[in-house]
């Protein structure tokens, strides 16, 4: 469920950036959100604060980054996505931002662009983006070379993607998960980043400011259930596109999911995610 485009001369994401997965999107920062400005707010992220949102999909973190910093401060949304990159500068163009800068970035290739004053950052943000590159210690390193010495940076990756999936476990979710990180694998990524970041973010130089586990339960009736039960939905057919399941893999999930919809007593677990604030050493 990660935040995750297509041009001539880049890969497409490996869970797309058509208007199904666009929507998807913006559900799972809602449901999110409450944890994403918390974090900000312990990270020392508000007015004034210069920030850079690192893979900014279409921009719903980017929107919300621009809110808290205000006129004074100011937003660099960094995507690979051209699709995305574009969602993001409508909103801006839309909302009439003055403390929004987009660019176009491919973070495994490609410096982070400062912000439009030539200075160093206050803080980066990045949700979900670390689990789809292919060396993470790359991007730590120009993450960390983007903030200003004593600069933040704010990371949810998943520690432990098993544990998504209805309990008591059902065996087509348990395998519609374990297939979902298959494919995440095949592109170069790791669902289970989180341990790989903190060791790239020490050898970096960061101090670990906090480091908390995120993990959530949700019903039928409830908002959340939309999150995982969405991400079947939606990844489903991009796995049988990309050749990953069959046409009866795929009846067999979604047959399991509507019967556990039927009953008020399901209940479902999604990936866990790690939190990790971090701050850059003053040297």
């Amino acid at each position: 469920m990660p935040d995750s485009h297509n041009s001539a001369s880049k890969p497409d994401y490996v869970l797309g950036t058509h208007h199904e997965e666009h929507a998807r999107l913006g559900i799972q920062h809602s449901l999110w959100r409450e944890f994403v400005l918390d974090a900000w707010k312990r990270a020392g992220i508000g007015l004034g604060s210069s920030v850079v949102d690192v893979g900014a999909g279409p921009g719903f973190a980017t929107m919300d980054l621009a809110d808290i910093v205000g006129a004074a401060g100011h937003v660099t949304a960094v995507e690979i996505s051209c699709r995305f990159m574009q969602n993001v500068k409508d909103q801006v163009k839309a909302r009439g931002l003055l403390n929004v800068s987009v660019h176009l970035v491919d973070l495994m290739h490609q410096d982070i662009p400062l912000a439009n004053t030539g200075a160093a950052f206050d803080a980066a943000w990045c949700r979900w983006v670390c689990m789809f590159v292919t060396d993470v210690g790359a991007m730590v390193r120009r993450i960390r070379t983007s903030l200003r010495a004593g600069g933040m940076a704010v990371f949810h990756e998943y520690g432990h993607y098993e544990t998504y999936g209805l309990q008591p476990p059902t065996p087509h979710i348990d395998a519609f998960t374990q297939v979902a990180m298959q494919s995440f694998s095949a592109r170069g990524g790791n669902a289970n980043i989180a341990g790989t970041l903190l060791k790239a973010l020490l050898q970096q130089g960061f101090e670990i400011v906090s480091i908390k586990p995120l993990a959530r339960a949700a019903r039928p009736h409830e908002s959340l259930w939309q999150w995982p039960a969405g991400f079947i939905r939606t990844y489903l057919p991009r796995l049988l596109d990309l050749g990953f399941v069959n046409q009866a893999f795929m009846s067999d999930v979604l047959q399991e999911l509507d019967q556990a919809e039927q009953d008020p007593q399901s209940v479902m677990l999604t990936p866990t995610v790690i939190e990790i604030i971090a701050r850059r050493s003053c040297a």
